[in-house]
């Protein structure tokens, strides 16, 4: 991907989410998610504008049945109760995934990424840690955002995360939609075997991890992310030319390389 798709991908986002590039370059959403915050100006000198006209209902969705990731990876949350982490805690290599379930530009980075990185979870050469944002509500409306991670973090108690995680950015409604319902979380989670069990079914139903939805994305603010998806090699934040391969398998497979993950 050259600097120009990044650019236009960012100044895509900026006009239709409220935000454009990620931490340093690496994503869609910008710090129209911080308090009082406004979008920066995009690559191509664009500004967020006043206001944007809604757009049209989105066409009804086929969700995707999606192949499940490889499994067997455990998931905890850390001990600073924010973060989710897939795979050996004591890992020497780290990946840090900032993301928002709405994002669509973290939908193009786990498209394009997830299959390899948790099949190096798998091999014990990295540990995945996701911080999990959900500012999009603020920004576009609706709940998806906080209803989404709710969901992720009682797959979590599950131990069923990576799967569900996976099944829930292959069937991403539109940004605009709003489209991640309870309804829809619950219909999704049919796709992961073992995991629609009564306790999750009421950890959904009735928002009970919304105290964690909150600490994630407080700890996604302060940590100094200015956008979705942000991501972290070794506590390095991936920016410049480097945020260029984020969206390509075998270009992010490179990069890992450089970092010495293979």
């Amino acid at each position: 991907m050259t600097a120009g798709t990044v650019a236009a991908l960012m100044a895509f986002a900026l006009t239709a989410c409220g935000g454009s590039g990620g931490s340093g370059g690496s994503g869609g959403h910008t710090d129209a998610a911080r308090p009082g915050g406004r979008a920066s100006a995009s690559a191509t000198g664009a500004t967020n504008p006043t206001a944007v006209p809604s757009p049209p209902p989105p066409p009804p969705q086929t969700p995707t049945t999606a192949p499940p990731p490889p499994g067997g990876l455990p998931s905890v949350v850390a001990a600073d109760g924010t973060t989710i982490v897939v795979g050996d805690p004591a890992a020497k290599h780290t990946v840090t995934i900032e993301e928002d379930p709405r994002c669509p530009i973290c939908k193009r980075f786990e498209d394009a990424n997830d299959a390899q990185l948790l099949a190096l979870a798998k091999a014990g050469t990295v540990q995945l840690r996701y911080v999990l944002a959900s500012f999009i509500d603020s920004t576009a409306g609706g709940d998806g955002s906080h209803r989404a991670v709710n969901a992720l973090r009682a797959a979590v108690q599950e131990n069923r995360f990576p799967a569900y995680h996976h099944v829930l950015y292959a069937n991403q409604p539109p940004e605009s939609a709003d489209g991640f319902t309870t309804a829809a979380l619950l219909s999704l989670a049919g796709q992961v075997p073992g995991l629609s069990t009564p306790a999750f079914k009421a950890a959904v139903t009735t928002d009970r991890y919304l105290a964690f939805v909150h600490r994630s994305e407080a700890a996604f603010l302060a940590g100094g992310a200015t956008g979705t998806p942000t991501v972290k090699i070794d506590g390095t934040t991936v920016t410049g030319s480097d945020a260029n391969s984020l969206f390509t398998a075998s270009a992010f497979a490179s990069l890992l390389a450089r970092h010495g993950i293979h």
